[in-house]
């Protein structure tokens, strides 16, 4: 009776994939495809987006009419010229199990390009957590369109605008409330520190408005990407 019946494939168990730490930028890349819907119902246009998980910041992006391994390519071999990274720095590149992602064309220019691969399990959305969180915050920001995207280059106008805010002045709930581009430059350690002294300082003033510790404004120096949980742990040793 507990033998698998039935013309179906038997149930396969997928484990976790392993855990990606970034301790500074340009160690751990995250990237998606998103539709943008447009005038035309049924046809959409797609935005290939890379972020970096330990800053937040969109390293790479581009909007096509079609969805293709070789466009994916494309995007990585610019994103990884424009982060001016060396040759020989290993960089794990992060993704979800659709075909532009597991594409020939993809996988030998990240090969090439010295970038390793890192996949999510089939069917399971959390393990690109990061990707699908930005693309949550830019089709819920404010300035998100009303109406659908007239042709491709009004979506890369509106992505290039988007992309410029969410790097330079979004301050990143994540981030202790600093920029993608201030922690991706490392510019976020002293800020924060300042917050610390100013934050001490009028606790010191005021006291009588403190009814415990101050607000955590501590820098995070490692940002994991599906971090093992405490059962898994215990079992993997």
């Amino acid at each position: 009776m507990l033998q698998h019946r039935g013309r179906g494939r038997p149930p396969t168990r997928t484990d976790t994939p392993r855990a990606c730490v970034a301790s500074a930028a340009n160690q751990v890349w995250s990237w998606d495809i998103t539709y943008l819907a447009s005038t035309v119902k049924g046809w959409f246009f797609y935005l290939y987006l890379f972020m970096d998980i330990y800053s937040r910041k969109i390293v790479g992006w581009e909007v096509y009419d079609t969805e293709s391994s070789e466009q994916a390519a494309q995007v990585l071999r610019k994103t990884r010229l424009a982060e001016a990274n060396a040759p020989e720095q290993e960089v794990i590149l992060h993704a979800d199990n659709g075909s532009p992602m597991k594409g020939a064309t993809m996988l030998a220019t990240m090969q090439k390009l010295g970038v390793v691969p890192s996949f999510s399990r089939p069917a399971v959305s959390n393990d690109n957590a990061y990707s699908e969180a930005l693309f949550k915050t830019l089709k819920y920001v404010p300035g998100y369109p009303t109406r659908p995207f007239a042709d491709i280059e009004a979506a890369r106008q509106w992505v290039m605008q988007f992309v410029q805010w969410y790097n330079h002045s979004h301050r990143h709930s994540g981030l202790k409330y600093v920029t993608p581009v201030q922690r991706h430059e490392g510019r976020d350690i002293e800020i924060l520190a300042q917050r610390i002294r100013l934050y001490e300082a009028a606790k010191q003033r005021h006291p009588q408005r403190w009814s415990g510790k101050i607000r955590n404004w501590k820098h995070e120096p490692v940002v994991s990407l599906n971090p093992m949980r405490d059962d898994a742990m215990k079992k993997a040793a």
